[in-house]
């Protein structure tokens, strides 16, 4: 009796119902932008359940052995014991070669819907406040994932990887007065030493996988942003609650993932290890790149023009500390900073609970567009050779093409975009103002003919007049009209007006509830 008083069912233990009962209140959001984070996350479920047999077989050691393993092409080659366990896997392990291509596989799809959804976050403006430490979480788990991937990619000790890891060396080197020490504490000695494939697999298996299960952990635990259709705002909360149905369409999105990469495991094959051969410092892998996740990097070095510095008897080579250091670490950096530099820009302090639709923000829609631009130039020059030699042109044109396209190329596809949101919102306005067209055409008395317009459905509406310009900065002129404010002072606060004004460019919006009113009761006409 005392259960039910209690508001339980019989023999229900009091703990659970204290568990359970929070998350029944936990609502999540049900927008299809929000697919790209939670293949991810279904993706990082299967990395986990793929890479925990792998751990069983896998040797992470240099210790040289003779291979007589199912591989003919290779038995009686001196190869490291982790490059041999790789091969007895892929031919000795029943089911071996499937686990391992779809663990690579789904490393793959990981760090490109991890991609996809911090673009899809940042367009919506997503990490503004009250979500910058969310936004910040992302920023960091995107930087672990291509640790976790690089990490792995080394491990096999194949002479791909190994190229990698030799490629690691340089760009240790190259970093000034320190950079001889960490190459020299990361391979216990000269490269390539006999202790780094146990500490990148220790960095695999352990240190960076806890640390993205935390980040994921807090990133989920953190509110969600909600995209702006009818009856959505700030107030509100709108999605599918915990239970049956959301275990049905979290079912619905990991079956298929699970499904997809097991058939890009079943018939295309990935990191063939067998047929690069065992790692040897003497030989190089020709024609080698890293994934693609990387190929901004490698395209960076390849099209920074070879400048070296000789001071003091140290030699600085700027050829590969700006592309393999400074250019990462000021984009990742640009990153975690932005959504404060933007509130400084726009001096914009209020929460935003609803996302904006891309077109509503043209100027980061247009960072946006340029920052992939950037990247996507940088990742087509990591594979300048393969391009020359298709395309018949020779490796410097193209090199050359590269270095003036990621200089011109961000600038314009920034302008192009912000053009195009612009137009977008003149469309939407005169949408709000005049209706759709009906395509019937109607003879006035006059003898002239206009267009039957219809209002726009109630969640159209909400939609279209969702969007709001973030405030300018607060640089409103003192009583008399001749004294700037604070925040408007000096060479930095014209700066900040600047760019407040070109950030917040927009359409001004002329219509009105009165506006929207009367196009519910009357259709309108066009000339």
């Amino acid at each position: 009796m005392r259960a039910l008083a209690a508001g339980r069912r019989p023999g229900e233990r009091p703990g659970r119902r204290r568990v359970l009962q929070p998350l029944s209140r936990v609502i999540f959001p049900d927008h299809w932008s929000q697919v790209f984070g939670e293949v991810a996350i279904y993706c990082l479920v299967i990395l986990v359940l793929t890479g925990v047999p792998l751990m069983f077989w896998f040797q992470p050691s240099m210790t040289e052995v003779v291979y007589h393993g199912s591989y003919v092409p290779l038995r009686g080659v001196r190869m490291s014991q982790a490059f041999a366990s790789t091969l007895d896997i892929s031919f000795d392990v029943r089911g071996g070669l499937l686990i391992r291509q779809i663990h690579h596989w789904a490393s793959d799809l990981f760090l490109a819907a991890v991609m996809a959804h911090m673009i899809s976050v940042f367009i919506h403006g997503g990490y503004r406040r009250p979500r910058e430490s969310n936004w910040l979480i992302g920023v960091a788990l995107f930087a672990l994932a291509m640790a976790e991937g690089l990490v792995g990619n080394w491990l096999p000790g194949d002479m791909l990887s190994g190229t990698g890891v030799r490629v690691m060396d340089g760009i240790l080197l190259s970093v000034p007065l320190i950079g001889t020490y960490l190459a020299f504490w990361l391979f216990g000695g000269s490269f390539p030493g006999h202790v780094i494939t146990g500490r990148l697999y220790a960095l695999h298996v352990a240190v960076i996988p806890g640390l993205m299960l935390a980040l994921v952990a807090g990133h989920l635990l953190l509110r969600y942003r909600r995209i702006p259709v009818g009856g959505r705002t700030s107030r509100n909360v709108a999605g599918v609650p915990a239970g049956p149905r959301l275990m049905a369409r979290i079912g619905a999105v990991f079956l298929p993932t699970l499904a997809v990469l097991t058939l890009l495991a079943a018939v295309a094959q990935i990191d063939p290890v067998w047929l690069y051969g065992p790692y040897t410092p003497v030989s190089a892998s020709a024609g080698s790149g890293p994934e693609f996740y990387l190929g901004m990097i490698e395209g960076a070095i390849r099209i920074m023009p070879g400048w070296e510095w000789n001071l003091l008897g140290h030699t600085l080579t700027f050829s590969i500390i700006i592309p393999a250091v400074v250019v990462p670490g000021v984009f990742f950096t640009a990153a975690a900073l932005w959504p404060y530099l933007e509130r400084w820009i726009t001096g914009d302090l209020a929460d935003h609970l609803v996302s904006d639709r891309p077109r509503d923000a043209p100027a980061r829609t247009g960072i946006a567009m340029a920052a992939i631009t950037f990247w996507g130039i940088l990742w087509a020059e990591g594979a300048d050779d393969f391009i020359a030699d298709n395309l018949h042109l020779s490796l410097e044109l193209i090199t050359q093409i590269a270095r003036f396209g990621v200089l011109i190329g961000p600038v314009a596809a920034y302008l192009v975009t912000k053009r195009v949101c612009l137009g977008l919102q003149r469309r939407d306005l005169d949408l709000l103002e005049h209706g759709v067209p009906t395509g019937i055409i109607r003879q006035l008395p006059s003898g002239g003919y206009v267009e039957e317009t219809r209002p726009l459905p109630a969640d159209a509406r909400a939609a279209l007049r969702a969007g709001k310009a973030p405030p300018r900065p607060t640089a409103v002129p003192a009583a008399d009209q001749d004294v700037p404010a604070p925040g408007s002072r000096g060479g930095l606060g014209q700066v900040r007006g600047a760019l407040g004004r070109a950030f917040t460019e927009t359409m001004p919006d002329k219509t009105d509830d009165d506006t929207d009113h009367r196009a519910l009761n009357a259709s309108t006409t066009r000339s």
